[in-house]
């Protein structure tokens, strides 16, 4: 399994602040160890399908972590809250 950052995930964990913006990396590190390695996955995660090929992984009450999974590639496209995510797919 393949994982890319996009450039649109960097700027996006940068508008994030201290421990927040460490939660969203822990998050995305724990979503790649669970998906590279076939393990189940823990309800505490927050993992939901979205739209087609996205997913959401939920962090906390605000924080989510949006990606796009297409066979055996991971691109993680967005880090923000239900709004952005929101916002992201109704322009996609």
């Amino acid at each position: 399994m393949r994982f890319e950052f996009k450039p649109s995930f960097d700027r996006s964990v940068k508008a994030f602040h201290g421990r927040e913006k460490e939660e969203i990396k822990q998050a995305a590190v724990q979503a790649i160890d669970i998906l590279s390695h076939d393990m189940l996955i823990h309800k505490g995660i927050g993992l939901k399908r979205l739209k087609d090929d996205f997913w959401e992984i939920r962090k906390g009450l605000k924080a989510r972590i949006l990606f796009r999974w297409q066979g055996d590639l991971v691109e993680f496209v967005l880090a923000g809250d239900h709004n952005d995510i929101k916002r992201y797919l109704k322009n996609v």
